[in-house]
């Protein structure tokens, strides 16, 4: 019961789907020194796991000392600051502002433009039908001649 039983844990363990628990009932078994014919194989994965946790390190290390950065915080936001306000003052200063006097003369010059734009419509369809009585001229002294 207990081969089968470590079947089903190996094959959840490599499917990663093992609990803590499970994976050190695995270790215990692998570690031992009787393990199944047809697990044996397996042995040295467990074996190397267990000396790898065992190894220490003599060497010392030094971690790099790192510099405050509260300045640089501070020194990128006052940057920004300055470029959203820059970016605004532009937008508001390049709209055009108009008198009350300049307002009304834009008003006369759009009324104005409407009417000479009507009126140039009206003369372009008087154009056409000229080409109407010219194409009569044309027949009619064809049919004379």
């Amino acid at each position: 019961m207990e081969l089968a039983n470590i079947k089903i844990l190996l094959d959840a363990y490599f499917e990663g789907t093992t609990s803590l628990e499970e994976e050190k009932t695995l270790q215990d078994y692998f570690n031992n020194e009787t393990v199944a014919d047809d697990l044996v194989q397996y042995q040295p994965i467990f074996v190397g796991l267990k000396n790898a946790r065992a190894e220490r390190t003599s060497r010392a290390f030094k971690l790099p000392e790192s510099k405050p950065k509260t300045f640089k915080a501070w020194w990128y936001s006052a940057a920004a600051m300055l470029v959203v306000a820059f970016g605004v003052g532009s937008f508001y200063f390049s709209q055009p502002h108009y008198t009350q006097e300049e307002k009304e003369a834009l008003a006369a010059f759009e009324k104005s433009k409407n009417a000479m734009m009507l009126l140039s419509e009206n003369l372009n369809k008087g154009a056409e039908q000229l080409t109407f009585v010219k194409q009569f001229a044309i027949t009619k002294d064809k049919i004379f001649e």
